[in-house]
């Protein structure tokens, strides 16, 4: 094939992407795709249409489990599993979309600053902190599910970036935290006018997570952030 770049063919936006940024995104659309071809009877027959609601009872993360496995001492594998895999559950075609384009969007410049270990580990953690947060600190009925968690710990990733940006330029760093803000600003309003979700409490914690695992992916970040809140 000539290299003539006239001649060459036009590169698509995953080619820019980092593999790992890809395959999560892949996986979550993937699953939500099983749901939505399920739930017009084209596969698994008539039980098909009951796939999400199977798929959240088995793997979504309820408070009430979590409570009764910590009263009782014991974390069966199936149940401590849901720290991890309401993640992969969403409640529809709309909730998986967002997340996946969330993901899509920052989690490029996370695998290209960090690499795409640093991809998957954020991912993982940010999830997990979601689910700790919400059990520990919610008494709620309403079951988690879907990988915002995980997504904000992408925005709390990208949030460090700029935040050591902006300190190398010498400029006020509390700008770094403009995009959670306006998103934590949304899901209020939303909450006063249409009753929210209390998923708030996951989302913040996995934000706190993603930025916490930036700072200790960069040598020597994490002392320099320690050192800067104690000056104020």
């Amino acid at each position: 094939m000539s290299d003539d770049p006239e001649y060459s063919s036009p590169e698509t936006p995953f080619n820019n992407l980092p593999p790992m940024v890809i395959a999560i995104a892949l996986v979550l659309g993937g699953i939500e795709l099983v749901f939505q071809i399920g739930s017009f009877g084209l596969i698994g027959g008539p039980d098909a249409i009951g796939w999400r609601i199977a798929a959240i009872e088995d793997y979504g993360f309820f408070d009430s489990i979590f409570e009764a496995m910590r009263a009782q001492g014991t974390w069966p594998l199936e149940h401590v599993m849901r720290f991890f895999t309401y993640a992969f559950v969403h409640y529809s075609m709309l909730h998986a979309l967002m997340v996946i384009v969330f993901i899509l969007a920052l989690g490029k410049m996370v695998g290209e600053t960090f690499g795409n270990f640093a991809v998957l580990l954020i991912f993982v953690i940010s999830a997990l902190a979601g689910s700790l947060a919400y059990g520990l600190i919610l008494t709620t009925n309403v079951q988690l599910v879907g990988a915002y968690p995980a997504a904000y710990g992408f925005i709390g990733a990208y949030t460090f970036i700029l935040w050591l940006g902006l300190g190398a330029m010498q400029q006020n760093r509390v700008r770094a935290f403009t995009l959670i803000g306006f998103l934590m600003g949304i899901q209020l309003v939303f909450g006063l006018l249409f009753g929210g979700s209390p998923d708030w409490v996951a989302d913040l914690a996995g934000f706190a997570a993603g930025f916490a695992v930036a700072a200790l992916l960069v040598p020597g970040a994490f002392g320099r952030i320690m050192a800067r809140l104690r000056q104020r």
